[in-house]
C-alpha cells in the first residue's frame, strides 16, 4: 500500500522525532486560516498507565482480534498486544507504522482507512482512539465505512471511537467556521485541515467532530448501533458502537 510521500508525513516526523528522544509539535492548519498546535508527541506514545480515564475504561471493551485504526506509533496496540489480543495497526504514514515496528508492535500496516477490507482478515473489535472517529470524513463516508467494517467484522464486534462536540465551544473563529460549513453544505464539525512540522505538510483532508446525537444519525440503518458514551473531561467522549 502506498501512504503519504516523505515530504507529507508531517504527523508521523513529529511522532518518530518524538521516539527518537527530539521534542516538537505538529501544528494543525484549518482551511479558514486558524492555526493551533496538536498535543505532542507525547501522546502518541503515551503508556496506559498515564491514559485518560476514559481510554483506560473503555480499552476494556475491546476483544478478540482488534483493528488500530490511525495507530500512530502504536500506544493502543502496545497495550492490546500485551493483554494478549491479535491486533493490526493501520496508519497512512510510513514513519509513524517504522515507529510502532521498532517499538515492537507485530502487524503494522501502511494503510488508509479507506482502504480496508476483508483482505485484512475478520475482527471483534475495531478501535480509533486520539479522537479518530475524526477519521470518517463526513456524513456519507462515514456511513459508507461503517458499512465496510460490518462485512470485516464478526457478531458481536464493536467499534470504540473517540470524537469531540463541536458544539462545546464559545470560541468565535469556531462558531464562525461552523457557519462558513453550514453555507457550504457541510457538517458544521467538519473540518478540512492539514498537519505542518517543520517544512512538512500533508495534503488537505477532511476531519469529523461530531456531537453524539450526529453519531447516532451517521450510525442509524448500517447494520451498527450506539451501545452507549463514555464522558470524559471536557467536549471529549468515547462512543461504543455495536454490530447489529
Amino acid at each position: 500500500m502506498k501512504g503519504l510521500a516523505k515530504h507529507q508525513d508531517a504527523m508521523g516526523q513529529a511522532m518518530y522525532d518524538y521516539f527518537r528522544g527530539h521534542g516538537g509539535y505538529e501544528i494543525v492548519e484549518r482551511d479558514d486560516g486558524f492555526a493551533g498546535p496538536s498535543g505532542g508527541g507525547k501522546i502518541y506514545l503515551a503508556p496506559y498507565e498515564v491514559w485518560s480515564v476514559h481510554q483506560q475504561r473503555t480499552i476494556r471493551l475491546a476483544r478478540g482480534r482488534v483493528l488500530d485504526v490511525g495507530c500512530g506509533a502504536g500506544r493502543v496496540a502496545l497495550h492490546l498486544q500485551s493483554k494478549g489480543h491479535d491486533v493490526v495497526g493501520i496508519d497512512n504514514s510510513p514513519l509513524a507504522i517504522k515507529a510502532c515496528r521498532l517499538r515492537g508492535v507485530k502487524q503494522a500496516k501502511l494503510m488508509s482507512v479507506t482502504q480496508v477490507s476483508q483482505r485484512l482478515g475478520m475482527f471483534d473489535a475495531i478501535v480509533m482512539y486520539g479522537n479518530n472517529f475524526g477519521l470518517f470524513g463526513s456524513f456519507a463516508r462515514a456511513r459508507w465505512l461503517l458499512r465496510r467494517f460490518r462485512r470485516m467484522t464478526n457478531p458481536g464486534a464493536r467499534i470504540i471511537a473517540e470524537s469531540r462536540d463541536p458544539y462545546d465551544t464559545t470560541e468565535p473563529c469556531h462558531l464562525a467556521y461552523h457557519r462558513l460549513n453550514r453555507r457550504r453544505g457541510r457538517m458544521a464539525g467538519q473540518l478540512r485541515i492539514r498537519i505542518r512540522y517543520k517544512t512538512l505538510a500533508t495534503p488537505w483532508f477532511d476531519y469529523l467532530l461530531a456531537s453524539k446525537n450526529e453519531i447516532r444519525a451517521i450510525v442509524d440503518g448500517t447494520g451498527w448501533r450506539v451501545d452507549r458514551f463514555i464522558e470524559a473531561k471536557g467536549p471529549g467522549y468515547a462512543a461504543v458502537i455495536a454490530r447489529v
